[in-house]
């Protein structure tokens, strides 16, 4: 499902679901590389987006942003990009957190999303699938690839973050006091217990992976890369690990 693309600089992943898409998650050895340099790796003709990240909800279109930045203006904060045209590549970086490539077989159309605890627990993948529908995509021509990202078995959170993240996939009036406790009963489990009083294992992946599934997505059209950015230092950036500010960028071109 997941392949490795080498290249004179280094390797890049990528996923057969997306195999129709030119994509990539790139690594730690393209440091320094912005997604202007990297879009070569993918379709050099293609146009690039990206955005200020801030950990949001917010999402934009390309089209958006090409009036934006007509006028020379800075990068706009949000965390999802959204394709308005063909030869669009969108972008989004990450050291821990999930990035997330979407792909519309029935347009062609593509996004990209950066989804950490903060995102995830105000579900911006699936108002990035409500908005994917508002603009005529069918859930069934939906693909999701889930790049690298903190596996959740090396994820210690305290329980009132995992109850913010959690809380996206139980109704609405489930009592805070049980979101762990059900959660633990899921199979594929989002959350793992942790020795330590107050903390737990949160698997941010597998939580929007079942967001996904809860907007009516079928499980084959979801694709979870095996890589974790913390116990996998080779190929990618973990500020979880190093506390350092560095990152790795994923990027995918719209037909």
């Amino acid at each position: 499902m997941w392949q490795w693309r080498e290249t004179e600089k280094g390797r890049f992943l990528t996923c057969d679901l997306l195999r129709n898409w030119q994509h990539g998650f790139f690594t730690c050895h393209f440091q320094g590389d912005s997604p202007d340099i990297l879009v070569s790796y993918l379709n050099p003709n293609a146009s690039v987006y990206r955005l200020k990240q801030i950990h949001s909800d917010i999402l934009f279109s390309t089209a958006t942003l090409d009036s934006h930045y007509l006028s020379g203006a800075d990068l706009l904060e949000g965390d999802g990009i959204i394709s308005s045209k063909s030869l669009d590549s969108v972008w989004c970086a990450s050291a821990d957190c999930t990035p997330v490539l979407i792909a519309d077989k029935g347009t062609g159309g593509v996004m990209a999303i950066h989804s950490g605890w903060r995102g995830t627990s105000t579900a911006i993948v699936p108002k990035a699938i409500a908005l994917l529908q508002s603009q005529g995509a069918k859930l069934e021509d939906l693909l999701f690839a889930l790049g690298p990202a903190i596996h959740g078995k090396v994820y210690q959170v305290n329980e009132e973050v995992a109850v913010e993240v959690l809380k996206t996939i139980f109704p609405s009036d489930t009592p805070s006091e049980l979101i762990i406790e059900k959660a633990l009963q899921i199979e594929n489990q989002p959350i793992l217990p942790d020795e330590e009083e107050n903390k737990v294992r949160l698997n941010v992946t597998q939580v929007i992976s079942l967001q996904i599934q809860q907007q009516g997505i079928n499980l084959n059209q979801i694709a979870i890369a095996p890589y974790c950015t913390y116990q996998t230092p080779e190929d990618f950036f973990s500020y979880r690990r190093t506390k350092e500010k560095k990152i790795q960028w994923s990027g995918i071109v719209s037909h």
